[in-house]
């Protein structure tokens, strides 16, 4: 395809959309057509597909061993850390999902429960392993689950994570106790089993009779995903089943470029969105070969190189985790990688540099796109099958099709090209974005809906250059993106607060060469407090992990007389992290005290901020 395919593609997707999704919609097995494409009756509560039914099970596997291909490998899983592959192809990975979802009926799990089954229609919320018990019992209580499944550890390079002694921990908190929790034993850390509660997976799999696939209405909620947000409540993201299988299985071709036979692998983890959408959903609705990876990036070329992968999708952070172990490529050369395609970057803005040694290591596109838990899958990026693009280092290329994106100034209106704003959506959002928060409507409408009508906020800031292209320089909260992870740091400062020596504090997200942003705490200790800041340093470091898990990062801290504040006491984080980051600032016209900064400058300086470049 050419260039001018996105162009006249994204014009039909705003000016024909209803005619544009029902095209796409006509690739999927439906049990029951839709009777509306979209449904606006209760905008800006959007339905798409209405009255139409169908189940994403059937259509990511059911439909792919019916139409003869039942001895395509579906799913390789490629574990470095064990030293294992295993390939299972779409009637195996059909019949085992048969079984499991009978295990799971046979305990009483029925459509609409909250666990982990589109075939027979219970709703499931994955939960990424890193996450300390508080936080898993948070979410345990706003989902609700019927029952939890869980492994009994996670492996990581060097490492075993117990993922049982935090699972028992978090039910012991929450107040919500699931009727059963499913434990998969994996051989380097078996876990004990709670009797009377809990059950071991392979024995319910043994003695499991397959269930059949549940047609589902279009509108019914597929999976609720938790993400970071700044209310201090859960943020459960929900997906239906029929927009969210139409816009995944149309994805995979227009913008990764990627038929149904051919490998692809998005480089992530199952609890992220990544996970959920381009590991699981896109490339089995798709027909394509997924890989599933455990493992170091380092790792990645002797993956592609085995197993033929056409198309590689991580993070950021993992490429300059590479580029700091492989300076020269040395170890990308070991490997006969030309059957790679395209690399596809998302999960934090990739930095030019690093997007340049990988094209130069490469010597194929390198496309940093841009998309958010809630949208499901990419709002902005170069279509590789509708006509690849100029690449321009620093930006997401355009928007998709189906997203109409704006750059809005504080009243609302469009800024001129070039220039920063607000980043938002008009409305409606394409099919496979968020429809809602789980059982909180409102909080769906005052958080994304409500700063600029008629438009979804992301909640980024950025630009439109004049050729159209995305451009997204920052978070405009206080959320920010450790290694593609969003964190909140008012979550990470509530924690440190809590500290009994500490009076008040302050976390920003300061610039890091591996994970992209990490965050740094300072700390003013209550009158009369005198004890070593190491001492107080390390406990809330440890504080911060137990309750939000290491996935914060959460390693450097100061203690400080005083934080900069304005005349109205809002602490001023922005500048602090300019500051850090080395960047030009100019002294608020607020601010209560200016000589606060120097000082600011100088407990940075002695935690080693500003970085050098490429540090």
């Amino acid at each position: 395809m050419t260039a001018g395919s996105y162009a006249e593609t994204y014009r039909r997707s705003l000016e024909d959309r209803e005619a544009f999704w029902a095209e796409a919609a006509a690739d999927l097995r439906w049990e029951r057509r839709w009777d509306r494409v979209l449904d606006d009756s209760r905008a800006p509560f959007y339905r798409w597909f209405a009255g139409g039914r169908l189940n994403t099970c059937f259509n990511a596997l059911d439909v792919h061993v019916e139409a003869g291909r039942g001895d395509q490998v579906a799913l390789i899983h490629d574990s470095a850390v064990t030293g294992t592959v295993e390939r299972i192809t779409y009637s195996e990975l059909r019949d085992r999902v048969a079984r499991g979802a009978g295990a799971l009926r046979a305990m009483g799990v029925r459509p609409g429960d909250r666990v982990a089954c589109a075939r027979i229609g219970a709703v499931h919320s994955v939960v990424y392993g890193g996450f300390a018990a508080p936080e898993l019992a948070t979410r345990i209580d706003h989902a609700q689950p019927r029952l939890i499944l869980s492994a009994s550890c996670g492996i990581e390079p060097g490492k075993i994570v117990h993922y049982k002694p935090l699972l028992d921990q978090a039910v012991d908190m929450a107040r919500h106790k699931p009727q059963r929790c499913v434990i998969v034993q994996r051989p380097q850390a078996p876990a004990a089993l709670v009797p009377g509660r809990d059950l071991d997976w392979h024995e319910a799999m043994d003695r499991a009779a397959p269930a059949e696939c549940v047609p589902l209405a279009a509108t019914d909620p597929l999976y609720i995903l938790y993400t970071s947000g700044t209310t201090g409540r859960p943020k459960g993201v929900v997906r239906d089943q029929g927009g969210h299988a139409v816009a995944l299985k149309w994805s995979m071709k227009a913008i990764y470029g990627v038929d149904a036979g051919e490998v692809y692998w998005a480089a992530s983890d199952l609890g992220w969105a990544v996970g959920h959408s381009y590991i699981v959903y896109a490339p089995l609705l798709k027909g394509c070969t997924s890989v599933l990876y455990e493992g170091k990036p380092v790792g990645f070329w002797r993956v592609v190189s085995q197993h033929g992968v056409r198309v590689l999708f991580t993070a950021p952070t993992a490429f300059r985790a590479i580029k700091r172990e492989d300076p020269r490529g040395e170890h990308i050369r070991r490997y006969d990688i030309s059957c790679l395609r395209a690399l596809f970057l998302a999960g934090e803005r990739c930095d030019p540099d690093t997007l340049r040694w990988a094209q130069e290591m490469l010597g194929i596109p390198v496309i940093d796109h841009w998309w958010q838990t809630e949208t499901g899958w990419p709002a902005a990026a170069n279509c590789v099958g509708l006509g690849l693009l100029p690449v321009k280092p620093g930006s997401a290329t355009k928007p998709v099709p189906g997203y109409d994106i704006r750059v809005l100034d504080e009243s609302g209106h469009d800024v001129n090209p070039g220039r920063s704003g607000d980043i938002t959506i008009k409305l409606p959002l394409p099919p496979g974005c968020l429809r809602t928060l789980w059982n909180d409507d409102e909080g769906f409408r005052t958080g994304y809906l409500t700063r600029y009508p008629g438009h979804y906020l992301t909640g980024d800031s950025g630009f439109l250059d004049a050729d159209g292209y995305l451009s997204i320089m920052s978070r405009i909260d206080d959320v920010i993106n450790v290694a593609g992870h969003r964190l909140s740091t008012g979550a990470i400062e509530e924690v440190i607060a809590s500290h009994p020596d500490v009076a008040e504090c302050a976390v920003v997200g300061v610039r890091d060469a591996l994970k992209g942003e990490v965050p740094v705490g300072f700390m003013v200790p209550k009158s009369g407090v005198s004890r070593a800041e190491a001492e107080l340093v390390r406990e809330v470091i440890q504080a911060v992990r137990e309750r939000i898990g290491p996935v914060a990062f959460f390693k450097t801290a100061a203690v400080v007389k005083r934080l900069p504040k304005t005349r109205s006491g809002k602490i001023l984080r922005g500048t602090v992290k300019k500051i850090a980051d080395g960047v030009e600032y100019k002294v608020p016209p607020t601010i209560d005290d200016p000589a606060i900064l120097d000082e600011m400058a100088g407990v940075l300086a002695r935690l080693g901020y500003p970085r050098p470049s490429g540090d």
